[in-house]
């Protein structure tokens, strides 16, 4: 029999191209190390680009830390016409006659800013009764879905040289749909929307400036896929603590946490997290 070949762990920042999905650039990624454990932190559909956060090996485990980051997006949206994906991808299904002022524009940007209610588009990739929103949809099926609650934190909105094509930097909480959000602007202004050229620039701590092709994908340390949490360097009797699961609970850990913790050498051990005021483990890696 040959021999089993290395498990490779580490995490990867991506640059997404146009025209494959996230799903794409895992199989890529798989074939590239390797590996067959690999998942991505926040799905970016095929027409969109830009930064996607990705776990090798045992850090696909740490992936829910960098999913639940905020996240920035630049995206270009074209008022007057609505389509049935809310994209540029999608099929015309009405069209406004719309000659807003740009100072009405970037008022009813700044209106939906904070917290807002969305309801995700029927083209999203969230699970209804366990089927997602997209494949429901291309069966022809429309179900009800609930609105939740998502933060815009900026919602930064500029003209360009066409009145109907407004261009924007939205700063938001994980699970926000941009796509709803261009829409809701076209319906804010008393007509309709649809969004192009969506890209995301940012996810937690990580920036596109770092990001690789799919094909010169650099391996990173698993640690830096929790770079942004608190670390906590242990001692060697809490060493043993941690790796046989038990709690850090410490003046290092009264804070709100989550946070990385460490041995001397940079090595990640475990993540705790604070859940209803209690220090737990959230996740112990594997030796």
């Amino acid at each position: 029999m040959g021999r089993k070949p290395a498990t490779v762990h580490g995490m990867v920042l991506v640059d997404k191209p146009t025209g494959v999905t996230s799903h794409d650039v895992v199989d890529q990624l798989r074939k590239r190390f390797g590996e067959r454990r690999i998942g991505h932190a926040g799905t970016l559909d095929p027409g969109a680009t830009g930064l996607l956060v990705v776990g090798v090996g045992k850090a696909t485990r740490l992936l829910r830390f960098a999913t639940a980051s905020f996240k920035t997006y630049e995206v270009e949206i074209v008022l007057g016409i609505e389509t049935d994906t809310l994209d540029s991808s999608g099929q015309v299904v009405a069209e406004h006659r719309m000659s807003p002022e740009p100072t009405e524009v970037v008022e009813a940007a700044s209106a939906l800013t904070g917290t807002i209610e969305q309801i995700p588009p029927m083209v999203s990739a969230r699970r209804i009764g366990g089927r997602r929103l997209h494949e429901l949809a291309r069966e022809g099926i429309e179900v009800d879905r609930e609105a939740r609650s998502v933060q815009i934190r900026k919602f930064d909105i500029r003209p360009t040289d066409d009145p109907m094509i407004w261009r924007a930097v939205v700063d938001c909480s994980a699970g926000t749909y941009i796509r709803t959000l261009g829409a809701d602007l076209g319906i804010a202004l008393e007509g309709g929307a649809h969004i192009r050229n969506l890209r995301r620039t940012k996810s937690g701590g990580f920036g596109i400036q770092e990001c690789d092709k799919i094909s010169e994908a650099t391996l990173r340390p698993v640690l830096e896929l929790v770079r942004d949490l608190d670390r906590v360097v242990l001692t060697d009797q809490e060493m043993s603590l941690v790796r046989n699961g038990g709690r850090l609970v410490n003046e290092r850990t009264e804070g709100v946490g989550p946070w990385a913790l460490t041995d001397s050498s940079s090595n990640l051990i475990a993540v705790h997290e604070k859940v209803d005021g209690q220090v737990v483990v959230g996740v112990v890696l594997p030796e």
